[in-house]
């Protein structure tokens, strides 16, 4: 059968793939258009798999809202360069998903792959379908939600590569704003005191304790460095207890209270955190495969 532009137009429309490879298949299938995208998709799969093992450490993190300010979500999508980040397939990609979760029933990570979307597919026929155009692995890694919450929720993207999502005891757009801009720049381990784990407290105050006995100072005298060392040490490491970034005269416990609101929580996505990257070393890899 003659495979004709407009045969070739449709499938690349309907497939998003390459002229060629559109062509390619519509005569191995011999002009079945149907039969053209089942062999696609299943070629699609294959290529796949066999990246499946790459390490993807760079990405972008999607960030949607609701417009009652009730429900806020964010996913992590990963991918091997950052130069597939910056494709529209990429970001159409995050942005699908992203949509999708605002009101999914989804609970879970391990959930995610099975996620409908708009077009009909799941996250993961249409992950690898993406894998299959764009020649990369690309891994959906996780994702936040607070869903339906009494007060209100806010969110902040910064490049694409760091995000933060924020539950308010009350809906307050600018100032739930203010304070998740102030978690992405600072990055708390904790909302507050009493959160820490008693064991890193003891661990510190060890320490401070160790520090302060080589001063020679009286034991009350040492007793007050501890308490101050402590104090210092969780205004450092949670929310409420950090200056505030856009005035370092209040904490942020005590922004949040001067609007008559409060954090509820709060978490804080960074693209990669916690991926081993694999390290290249050039020359070595070219002559390996001079020695090939």
């Amino acid at each position: 059968m003659s495979i004709t532009a407009a045969m070739v137009k449709e499938l690349r429309e309907r497939t998003g793939s390459g002229m060629m490879e559109c062509k390619k298949s519509l005569v191995e299938a011999n002009g079945d258009m149907e039969l053209a995208i089942e062999n696609m998709r299943k070629s699609g799969l294959a290529k796949a798999d066999k990246k499946a093992g790459r390490v993807a450490a760079e990405g972008m993190i999607g960030v949607q809202g609701s417009d009652d300010g009730k429900t806020v979500v964010m996913v992590e999508i990963n991918s091997e360069t950052d130069f597939v980040v910056k494709s529209n397939d990429f970001k159409g990609f995050v942005s699908e998903i992203t949509d999708a979760l605002l009101t999914s029933t989804i609970v879970n990570n391990e959930q995610l792959s099975e996620m409908a979307l708009a077009n009909g597919e799941t996250v993961e026929i249409t992950r690898r379908a993406l894998i299959a155009k764009v020649g990369e692995n690309i891994s959906v890694r996780r994702f936040a939600k607070y869903e339906n919450v009494n007060g209100g929720t806010a969110c902040y993207l910064h490049g694409g590569k760091i995000a933060v999502i924020v539950e308010m005891a009350k809906n307050d757009n600018e100032l739930g704003k203010d304070i998740a801009m102030h978690i992405a720049a600072s990055n708390p381990a904790y909302l507050s005191a009493e959160q820490v784990d008693e064991k890193e407290i003891q661990k510190e105050k060890d320490i401070f304790t160790a520090q302060a006995l080589e001063s020679g100072k009286k034991p009350e005298i040492i007793e007050k460095m501890i308490t101050g060392r402590i104090k210092k040490f969780l205004s450092e490491i949670t929310l409420e207890g950090q200056a505030f970034i856009k005035d370092d005269k209040m904490t942020v416990a005590q922004l949040a209270k001067s609007k008559d609101n409060s954090v509820i929580q709060f978490t804080r996505f960074e693209v990669g955190e916690g991926i081993e990257k694999e390290e290249v070393d050039f020359a070595e890899e070219v002559r390996a495969q001079a020695n090939a």
